[in-house]
């Protein structure tokens, strides 16, 4: 399998070529276009239950779709919802935490689930509810914006607003809290960050879209009263 990050940072689109009976998984929505010969099977990725932590706790889609090659291979594009950067990261026996919404597409041999950071994060809507993709294979993911990357050291820290993270290595340590005290939270725009600490590499994303739709909602044409 080989994956393309073509038009990047803005509006990024996944090439993936696929290998004689090669398959990916993807999110649904994610197809753009393929070859015709490619196969489409859509099921409950990991099992109903699975399927419903993913759903319910990590904001993903309840259903998988699988594309897979037929004997001469094939091609298909990717992209995300939001207009941004993408990324093909290549997973050795190795686990990587991933912000709802980034996931976008994974070879075999990476599991997906689902893993909850704690009571903490129903303080606000950014809430840092992850994704678990584990494994070995080919890992794409998403970002709302360009995609900036962080290697931290051993010890080092980094504190980070929790609607600007794309993914970290699951070995890093990370406490999410709100930032100041509640007049800061409240009123400074920034809700919940999370200090991760090394050593480990950290996925950012330049843009956010909760504070996009935070902007936009309020501009919104309202309903006049009759």
């Amino acid at each position: 399998m080989q994956v393309e990050i073509t038009y990047r940072p803005s509006y990024a689109l996944a090439v993936v070529s696929l290998d004689a009976n090669q398959s990916i998984q993807a999110e649904a929505g994610a197809m753009v276009s393929m070859s015709p010969d490619v196969a489409i099977e859509t099921k409950a990725a990991g099992g109903i239950m699975g399927a419903l932590r993913r759903s319910v706790l990590g904001g993903e889609s309840f259903f998988m779709n699988t594309y897979r090659a037929g004997a001469r291979g094939g091609q298909i594009t990717l992209a995300p919802v939001l207009p941004g950067d993408m990324t093909a990261l290549e997973l050795a026996d190795e686990a990587l935490m991933v912000q709802s919404g980034s996931y976008v597409a994974s070879s075999e041999g990476i599991d997906i689930d689902t893993k909850w950071s704690g009571a903490e994060t129903f303080f606000a809507r950014e809430g840092l509810i992850m994704l678990k993709c584990s494994g070995s294979g080919t890992l794409v993911l998403s970002s709302y914006g360009a995609i900036h990357e962080m290697e931290l050291s051993t010890g080092e820290a980094h504190v980070i607003d929790t609607g600007h993270i794309v993914a970290f290595a699951e070995g890093m340590g990370f406490k999410v809290k709100r930032i100041g005290g509640m007049k800061s939270t409240l009123f400074s725009g920034e809700g919940l960050v999370v200090d991760l600490t090394g050593p480990g590499k950290v996925l950012l994303q330049t843009r956010s879209d909760d504070a996009f739709l935070s902007w936009l909602i309020p501009r919104l044409p309202k309903e006049s009263s009759r």
